[in-house]
Parts: structure tokens; C-alpha cells; sequence
């Protein structure tokens, strides 16, 4: 089999936290292909980052659950969003995530804003689901491991 001429390499260790992301380009390698595994890479990073920080991303995708909820896709949904993100219950939201560290409040409304772009089918950068859309044979892989619910695996005790 042919080596890879390249690779782009990606490996992050922060404490307990390890991330290995590697993808050897070869000589057929298409340029979406590299972009789609660069999306991965900053996904990983994306959604560690939050949580490095302290912020209690699960109190923020709840607010944001609430702003849109019942919503379609549309711009007119999303300006009510962004409204809504003005509101009272919102800040305690952004407020109760940061707990402690209130001066990271500017960073907990990027990711809500995030997960609100995200709840409507927006999308403000380039992503797995995208390009897949775009190119039906680049599939995104399932996370390895066992992930089944928490009943099957009583069960199986």
C-alpha cells in the first residue's frame, strides 16, 4: 500500500483530556476530504474549550432549548431568537453557567448563541454535517465505544 506523502495531525493532552485526530493525504486525496477532517478538528476543540473554561455548557443548551423552542428554520425565527436573548431568564442563564467567574460571561454567550444558530439549522462556520451534505461520501464517523442507554446496559449486568 502507498505511504502518505502528508499528513495533517492534530494531538492535544490537558490534563486527563487526550485528543488524537490524524489523516495521512495521498496522492488521490481531494481537497474536501482534508477540509472534512479539519472540521472534526475544530469541533473537538470547539467543544472542549467551553468546558476547559468551567462554563456548564448544559445550563446554556437548555436556555437555548427554550428560546427556540417551537421555532422553524428561518431567518424570522432566528431574529425572535436573538431577541430572546436579551431576556431576563436568559442572562441567569449565562449568569448561573459561569457560576464563579462572572468575567467569562462574553464566552458563555458565544456558545449559547452557538447552540442557538445550531438549534434553528444554521450554521456559522464549516462543519462535519455540512460537507456531508455537500458530499454525500464523506459519512461521519460514530464515536467509538459503547454508548448504548443506560437501561441496555443494566440489562446486560
Amino acid at each position: 500500500m502507498e505511504e502518505p506523502s502528508e499528513y495533517i495531525d492534530f494531538m492535544a493532552k490537558y490534563k486527563d483530556w487526550i485528543s488524537i485526530k490524524r489523516m495521512g493525504i495521498y496522492g488521490d486525496t481531494r481537497p474536501e476530504e482534508v477540509v472534512f477532517h479539519m472540521a472534526l478538528i475544530r469541533s473537538t476543540i470547539d467543544n472542549k474549550a467551553f468546558e476547559l473554561l468551567g462554563i456548564k455548557t448544559d445550563v446554556l443548551d437548555t436556555a437555548a432549548g427554550v428560546v427556540t423552542a417551537g421555532k422553524k428554520s428561518g431567518y424570522s425565527s432566528l431574529a425572535e431568537a436573538i431577541s430572546a436573548l436579551d431576556s431576563p431568564d436568559t442572562k441567569k442563564a449565562i449568569a448561573e453557567a459561569c457560576g464563579e467567574k462572572g468575567d467569562l460571561s462574553p464566552v458563555a454567550k458565544i456558545y449559547l448563541l452557538g447552540k442557538v444558530l445550531n438549534n434553528l439549522n444554521f450554521d456559522s462556520g464549516i462543519n462535519q454535517k455540512v460537507l456531508s451534505k455537500i458530499y454525500p461520501d464523506l459519512k461521519i464517523k460514530k464515536p467509538m465505544g459503547r454508548f448504548g442507554s443506560k437501561k441496555k446496559a443494566a440489562e446486560s449486568d
